[in-house]
């Protein structure tokens, strides 16, 4: 099969494609890369509005002129690769609306690949209406939208999710679903708002490729490492004020015992090998089950603070506290959880092996790529 993966975070959809083509089928990745990251892609849409300048003279024209030059750019260079971008098995959309820019523009991209593909399908594997307006209903004990209820943070750090909820998005969103074979969520978070959905074809977990992630056993010499990896636009979103809170705590009484990594907007290829030295690895909270970051950290053989609800324990039968730690929005409850650990390195060396293990149980890329074509293929 001839396969589209079109949009791309962290590396969702670029394991999907390796597993693809280990698979004898033919798959490219289409995307920006993803901001600061600098994810792989086959094609790249490049924004050609990043830097500060150039966004004040794009905020310029939308405000002037309601002109978006960023949109008409990337609407440009897709039609310009049209050829290159038409004909595919299975067009796969990562999300409702991949670029920063008014939905109408989202619309017609969706439009032509649409056009001139012969089956399209949606990953739901971040930000969509679905998952934003169920947080919004507050049917999560806790999620995203939490720090905003609570008001932490700014209007701004929660536009991105709340732009899912507007009429213009709404619109968009039926639009898709519409015209889409159906939808596949890649974890929990994504999952329980789906479900009962009528276009809802299930959930693939992500695709992780651990030949890329040697497992090194921990070796605890003198004190524990903690890494925080931190992305700033993120930072009330993904709990890392209540991390750095928890952090505090653990200094003042545990300073002789641990050495604290913070690293904060850096490429993936450095971020990955950011973390080596540690022990632990901070993620984040307002999440059920891992991102894509906590099952990299975790097939690398980190103790990862993460989503790892009930809801996780019970769908992959697991017991707490054995595979990955749930960070829960509260400074003191995790801070009790890396005492814990710190005064019982033992676990961490058996969470370290469970947690390889785990990834490579129900992770594995090659095994997710087949889940996907049996997926399509029952649908088309």
């Amino acid at each position: 099969m001839k396969i589209l993966l079109f949009g791309e975070f962290n590396r969702a959809q670029w394991n999907i494609r390796n597993g693809l083509i280990a698979l004898g089928h033919e798959a490219i990745v289409v995307s920006n890369r993803d901001g600061f990251k600098k994810v792989d892609v086959d094609i790249e849409i490049k924004d050609p509005y990043q830097s500060y300048f150039l966004k004040k003279i794009r905020n310029l024209t939308i405000k002037l002129f309601g002109l978006d030059i960023s949109a008409l750019s990337i609407k440009r260079q897709i039609k310009s690769q049209q050829n290159k971008l038409s004909n595919f098995d299975i067009v796969q959309f990562i999300n409702e609306a991949p670029f920063d820019f008014e939905r109408k523009h989202q619309l017609q991209i969706f439009n032509l690949l649409n056009s001139s593909n012969k089956n399209v399908f949606l990953l739901s594997a971040g930000l969509d209406y679905p998952s934003v307006s169920y947080a919004y209903d507050k049917k999560f004990r806790y999620s995203i939208l939490t720090p905003y209820f609570e008001q932490k943070g700014t209007k701004k750090d929660f536009s991105p999710a709340l732009s899912y909820l507007t009429d213009e998005h709404i619109e968009l969103h039926h639009h898709i679903f519409k015209h889409i074979k159906g939808v596949i969520a890649n974890d929990l978070d994504y999952h329980i708002p789906l479900i009962d959905h009528p276009k809802y074809l299930g959930m693939i977990p992500h695709a992780i490729n651990l030949s890329q992630l040697e497992y090194k056993t921990p070796i605890i010499n003198d004190k524990i490492v903690i890494f925080h990896g931190i992305n700033t636009y993120n930072y009330y979103k993904k709990g890392n004020d209540i991390f750095d809170a928890s952090l505090a705590l653990i200094s003042q009484k545990h300073s002789d015992k641990v050495e604290i990594i913070i690293a904060k907007n850096i490429p993936y290829k450095d971020y990955i090998k950011s973390f080596d030295r540690a022990h632990i690895l901070l993620d984040q909270i307002y999440a059920y089950d891992q991102g894509f970051n906590a099952l990299e950290a975790m097939a690398k053989g980190k103790v990862v603070f993460t989503g790892a609800e009930k809801e996780w324990l019970d769908y992959y039968n697991l017991k707490e506290d054995t595979i990955a730690i749930n960070a829960l929005p509260d400074a003191k409850k995790i801070a009790k959880k890396l005492e814990w650990l710190i005064t019982n390195p033992g676990k961490i060396m058996e969470i370290s092996i469970n947690a390889r293990q785990f990834v490579e149980t129900h992770h594995n890329y090659i095994n997710c790529a087949e889940q996907y074509l049996k997926t399509w293929q029952a649908h088309i």
